[in-house]
């Protein structure tokens, strides 16, 4: 296995955990009551599903398309 691939698993496996640490962050009652005042959730919580989803696609570009 290459030194990319398994790099690519890493950052797979963070990004997942990031999002469910962001999608947790939009099902607590703060958030909820921030969402519900100003429309959006806080930076934090921004922060970890973006953070999430970038490396999510990150790890996977690495470990299933980079040869």
């Amino acid at each position: 296995m290459g030194s990319s691939k398994l790099i690519g698993i890493v950052m797979l496996v963070v990004g997942v955990i990031l999002l469910y640490f962001g999608y947790q962050s939009t099902q607590s009652v703060g958030n909820q009551l921030t969402e519900a005042v100003s429309g959006r959730f806080t930076d934090e919580t921004m922060w970890y599903l973006i953070g999430g989803a970038a490396i999510t696609v990150a790890g996977a570009f690495l470990t299933f398309l980079k040869k």
